[in-house]
C-alpha cells in the first residue's frame, strides 16, 4: 500500500482520497477506522475506582466467565468493553490477539517457547505464562518472522 500527504494551504480540512482497483476487506477496514469517531481511551476500574489505562503499560487483556480483565505492573482491572472493542483501541502494531480469549502486549513479551508441539507457550514480563492457540499460530509464527 502506498501512502501520500500533499501538503496544500489552500485545504481548510483534512480531505482522504483512496485509489485501487477494487474495494478489499482492507479499505472496508480503513475506512471503517477513519469514519469512527469512538474514543480510544481505555478504562478499568479496581477497588471501586475507574482508572484509565495507560496502553504502554497493559500486559495482557483478557476474558473470563463472561468478564474482561486487563492486567497491569499495578495490578488486575475490570473493564467493561468487550475483547474485540479493546483491540479495535489498541496499536495492531503493539498488541496481538492470540486466542478467542486473550490479547497480548508483545512490548512485553520476556520470549516465546516454540517446543510445544502445535501450540506455542509465552512468557510475559510480569512472569504469566499464557498459550496461543492453535488458531492463531500461524499469524503469531509470521509475526516473529518464522
Amino acid at each position: 500500500m502506498q501512502v501520500e500527504i500533499k501538503i496544500d494551504s489552500s485545504y481548510t480540512e483534512p480531505k482522504i482520497l483512496i485509489f485501487t482497483d477494487s474495494v478489499t476487506e482492507d479499505i472496508n477496514n480503513i475506512v471503517k477506522k477513519l469514519s469512527e469517531d469512538v474514543p480510544q481511551i481505555i478504562s478499568g476500574s479496581r477497588d471501586n475506582k475507574i482508572e484509565v489505562l495507560d496502553p504502554a503499560e497493559l500486559i495482557r487483556i483478557y476474558a473470563n466467565t463472561g468478564k474482561v480483565f486487563a492486567v497491569t505492573e499495578k495490578g488486575e482491572y475490570t473493564l467493561r468493553l468487550r475483547l474485540y472493542e479493546i483491540e479495535g483501541r489498541l496499536n495492531p502494531h503493539q498488541f496481538v490477539r492470540i486466542s478467542n480469549s486473550e490479547i497480548i502486549n508483545l512490548n512485553h513479551v520476556n520470549n516465546f517457547d516454540l517446543s510445544f508441539t502445535g501450540t506455542i507457550c509465552v512468557k510475559l514480563s510480569n512472569g504469566t505464562m499464557t498459550y496461543v492457540s492453535r488458531r492463531y499460530v500461524s499469524k503469531i509464527r509470521k509475526i516473529l518472522g518464522m
